[in-house]
């Protein structure tokens, strides 16, 4: 397109390719309708000639939207790539596009306002990406113009709002009972930031499955999913005099901490103590030793989230779904051998190195 012009128009287009404006339409539709050499012609046309279909236009002309609203409610939403990727392919799979916002806690109003702005923009419906208590009281509260549903915030109390959500109750059983099942029975938990959901589940899928083993568990070691957490935590535990037989993080990012932690005071991992993160982030797979995690489907996670939202959107009721994770064994977990019981006698029985 020539500077200063006007953008081509899908007369524009049809004048060029030798065919009806319907016969445009039904090819920026992908409508089968139409023959494959004139579709091929009609697309040659649009890229030549730089035509992009106004969908705001189309909008006012049907009344429909093709917008859907994304809200950012979070400032530490870990994996957030993989799950906007799914939602990403979802709504494109479904002839929609998706606009980004971001509201990172306040009054209940200040949501409300967030979602005014993509509703002003045209959306059909808001997806919340939330990670803390704060979203959830304030979704509770809200009353929008368009459907909602939530993503990754734990259960929502709002009739009218559909969730989703990865059960990481589950995934902290699913950790501690994969320890209890190689024989560890000191198993301490790493814990991310509390104010999230995801911690405070995770501490109590950890918790019920100690008890269900007849263990009483000790103190959680309370982090804030990050890396330097995990290794200060670690850290924390050697220079008291406490090293347990197996160490559940409350993520990948705490575990790679802890295995720094470990090597830099002399301890082997799984050698001395076993190691089990959650996530499944990008490249666990070579850290060293390959880390044992649990898996969190986030690409589903972000699917589903839209494909929920479309329902509501399509006047169907509000639906929650709780996605099981799987736990993916590697090289950092190991049984709890009887040379390395003995060895210890008890938990804390083995002195830490001194500092290098």
């Amino acid at each position: 397109m020539v500077q200063g012009k006007r953008p081509p128009t899908m007369v524009d287009v049809a004048r060029a390719a030798g065919v009806a404006h319907i016969t445009v339409s039904r090819v920026v539709n992908d409508e089968p309708t139409v023959r494959p050499e004139t579709r091929d012609r009609v697309l040659r046309v649009i890229a030549e000639l730089g035509y992009r279909r106004n969908d705001s236009a189309r909008m006012l002309k049907s009344g429909r939207s093709t917008m859907l609203g994304v809200v950012l409610a979070g400032s530490e939403l870990f994996e957030l790539p993989r799950m906007l990727l799914g939602i990403e392919q979802a709504a494109k799979d479904a002839g929609h596009w998706v606009s980004l916002a971001s509201w990172q806690g306040g009054t209940h109003e200040g949501l409300e306002q967030c979602l005014g702005r993509l509703v002003g923009q045209g959306a059909a419906g808001v997806a919340v990406i939330a990670d803390r208590p704060l979203a959830l009281e304030a979704l509770l509260r809200t009353v929008a113009r368009v459907p909602i549903s939530v993503v990754m915030s734990g259960n929502v109390a709002n009739p009218a709002i559909g969730s989703v959500e990865l059960d990481q109750e589950e995934g902290a059983r699913l950790a501690t009972r994969h320890l209890l099942d190689l024989g560890h029975r000191d198993i301490v938990h790493l814990s991310g930031r509390m104010g999230a959901f995801d911690a405070r589940a995770r501490v109590d899928g950890w918790r019920s499955e100690l008890r269900a083993a007849g263990i009483a568990e000790p103190r959680v070691l309370h982090g804030d999913f990050t890396a330097q957490s995990g290794h200060a935590l670690t850290t924390e535990l050697i220079d008291g005099g406490r090293v347990p037989t197996a160490i559940f993080a409350g993520n990948d990012q705490m575990a790679i901490g802890v295995l720094s932690a470990l090597a830099a005071r002399g301890f082997s991992v799984p050698g001395d103590v076993s190691l089990v993160g959650f996530d499944d982030m990008a490249g666990a797979e070579y850290l060293v030793p390959a880390l044992t995690t649990v898996r969190q489907d986030f690409v589903t996670l972000g699917r589903l989230s839209i494909e929920v939202l479309l329902d509501l959107i399509g006047g169907g009721a509000a639906s929650h779904h709780l996605l099981s994770p799987t736990l993916i064994v590697r090289a950092s977990t190991a049984p709890l051998t009887a040379r390395r019981t003995g060895r210890r006698g008890t938990s804390a029985g083995r002195r830490p190195p001194a500092p290098r």
